[in-house]
């Protein structure tokens, strides 16, 4: 399959991809106060299917956009328990939740998406470095 943006190959492309990703996200902030509703950082998880659907250029279809949706919301759930505190960095829920979306669209595999987020744990301090929008 061939994608607006190809899948990156490597953990450092993948933390590149991201904090873009989330730069991306972060810039809809301002946005919230005009449907009436207060955007944080730390809501940005929420945005993670939505943005990896446009980076890879898929269509932003209803099944598309719930298999997405569903693998990440599901996935964090069951996930913010074990890993405590990791998700009050709202640079780490954003990647859970991109990299959950496209392992929900079958994108990438069990396998790779661990070996990807166990790789972002350990290097958050990038990808913090890559969104500081102060």
């Amino acid at each position: 399959m061939k994608f607006k943006t190809p899948i990156p190959k490597t953990p450092d492309l993948w933390i590149k991809e991201i904090a873009e990703a989330y730069n991306d996200a972060y810039d809809t902030l301002p946005f919230g106060i005009l449907v009436g509703q207060e955007i944080l950082p730390e809501d940005l998880f929420h945005l993670g299917p939505a943005v990896c659907l446009k980076f890879r250029g898929i269509k932003q279809s209803k099944s598309n956009l719930n298999k997405a949706t569903e693998a990440a919301l599901s996935s964090y759930v069951a996930t913010k328990e074990i890993v405590g505190e990791l998700f009050d960095i709202p640079q780490m829920s954003f990647a859970f939740s991109y990299l959950a979306s496209h392992f929900g669209l079958e994108l990438i595999d069990d396998l790779l998406s661990t070996k990807i987020l166990d790789y972002i744990e350990n290097n958050i301090d990038q990808i913090i470095e890559l969104t500081n929008k102060d």
